[in-house]
């Protein structure tokens, strides 16, 4: 069955209902509200929801609905045809149609790829038991509730921030929980060791336990007809329980619908700096998206990415994509983190380090040259916003590196006196 516009407007469609897409189509309503026939395909039975805050569901904090941000009546209002549930799995770019699940078809003069990126689940034995779930969107934290009604014993593959969030959510729902991780500290992208070591300590205070330079070598199953996960080997041979194992080991651009449409892909989905892939009919935007050899998972320069689409989308076509240095801004079960730039430092590099066990805080800035180009605060994050700017502006900090570590305030107090 194929769909066809029943007005003369061009026809958008945007596949994928995610926040990258909506986002776009958001920005594109604010300067051409009645250019385009919209129609959105959404592989999810719902309207478009905060992925980020599936964390505080899990959690208990909030509820589905809290996290709406265009519910159904939304795409209605704004005479948008919305097919939730009905993922495209073909497009046929000679003829411009895309083909849904369902047989659905439906021409377009304009596509929006926004498929965003699937999670990576670790291909060891056993990891399609009953059990093993990543943790990716509503439907998996559904999962993890039910297993924690349930259940006992969880085990979450991967220390970072998502890891991390799942472990709390299901430590917070009455689960004993530990967490895997095969590097030696947890967020190693986001904190140093000495950070990382105080995140730790206070996750561990709050109940959840910890295997680190820990690598995952079997999920272990019950001999059942429909077998379910019972625990997990390493490969130092060792095993714990399971119940439930959820994988945040890391996720991949899911560019399969672009590829198989002949579209150019090397890591994703590879677009200009008008977000256009090498159709010209055809954008993307997102997690799927790789522009000048980046692929992204932030919000701040997928955000950026809409603006700049929906602004050509719009014929408004003087907006180009530029990559913006970001920090990395973050609140891990009540615990404030903050890193920007080289914290990590190398030959030349100089250290100014800042502990205060007492009140929990650690802070670390990595001078090069006289000049800031890392930081990563722990703990007390309000200077956060400053430090980057001084790592952004290559500011001489000389004049100010023994009240530094004290913050801006400080600083300021000491260029006035």
């Amino acid at each position: 069955m194929t769909s066809t516009p029943a007005s003369s407007k061009p026809r958008l469609v945007v596949v994928g209902n995610g926040m990258a897409g909506m986002r776009t189509v958001e920005e594109l309503l604010k300067l051409a509200p009645d250019l385009y026939d919209i129609t959105v395909f959404g592989a999810e039975p719902h309207g478009n929801y905060n992925r980020i805050l599936l964390s505080p569901v899990l959690a208990g904090e909030k509820t589905v609905d809290d996290i709406m941000l265009n519910t159904r009546e939304w795409y209605a209002q704004n005479g948008i045809e919305l097919f939730a549930g009905d993922p495209v799995v073909a497009i046929d770019r000679p003829r411009r149609i895309v083909r849904a699940q369902s047989g659905r078809e439906v021409r377009y003069d304009r596509l929006l790829l926004a498929t965003g990126s699937t999670p990576f689940i670790l291909p060891v034995p056993g990891h399609t038991l009953d059990g093993v779930i990543a943790f990716r969107d509503i439907q998996d934290v559904e999962k993890m509730l039910a297993a924690a009604r349930d259940h006992r014993h969880a085990v979450v593959i991967g220390g970072g921030l998502l890891g991390l969030e799942a472990a709390n959510g299901l430590l917070r729902q009455g689960m004993q929980v530990t967490v895997v991780h095969i590097a030696d500290s947890l967020m190693e992208r986001q904190l140093d060791k000495p950070a990382a070591a105080l995140l730790k300590l206070a996750l561990e205070r709050k109940g959840l336990r910890f295997l680190l330079g820990a690598q995952t070598e079997a999920v272990l199953g019950d001999v059942s007809e429909s077998p379910r996960v019972i625990g997990v080997r390493f490969k130092d041979g060792s095993e714990i329980p399971a119940d439930l194992v959820v994988m945040t080991a890391g996720v991949r651009p899911n560019i399969a619908l672009a590829a198989s449409a002949g579209l150019r892909c090397e890591r994703a989905i590879v677009v200009d700096d008008t977000l256009q892939t090498f159709d010209p009919r055809i954008y993307a935007v997102g997690e799927c998206v790789q522009h000048r050899q980046a692929t992204f998972g932030l919000v701040a320069p997928i955000w950026d990415q809409a603006r700049v689409c929906a602004a050509h989308l719009a014929g408004a076509g003087h907006r180009r994509y530029v990559q913006q240095a970001t920090a990395t801004k973050l609140k891990v079960t009540g615990v404030d983190l903050y890193s920007a730039g080289d914290f990590i430092g190398g030959e030349g590099s100089e250290d100014l380090v800042l502990r205060d066990a007492r009140r929990g805080i650690y802070k670390r800035l990595v001078l090069q040259d006289g000049k800031l180009v890392g930081a990563v605060l722990y703990g007390d994050v309000k200077d956060g916003p400053w430090y980057f700017d001084l790592i952004q502006n290559g500011q001489p900090v000389h004049a100010l590196r023994q009240r530094l570590l004290f913050g801006k305030a400080q600083c300021e107090a000491l260029l006035a006196a």
